[in-house]
């Protein structure tokens, strides 16, 4: 649901509150990506796909 494999937190052995803490404040991939390709547009930098 945000973006990581399945398991990426939910595999590795922690509580659920320690895995809710783990994702509590994450970024999703997709939303980084949008954002870091505003600000490369925004700053002309952006190359071609």
């Amino acid at each position: 649901m945000q973006g990581i494999p399945d398991g990426h937190v939910t595999g590795v052995g922690l509580g659920r509150n320690a895995e809710l803490r783990a994702l509590g404040n994450g970024v999703i991939p997709q939303q980084a990506e949008a954002a870091l390709r505003l600000l490369l547009a925004r700053a002309g930098l952006l190359l071609a796909a």
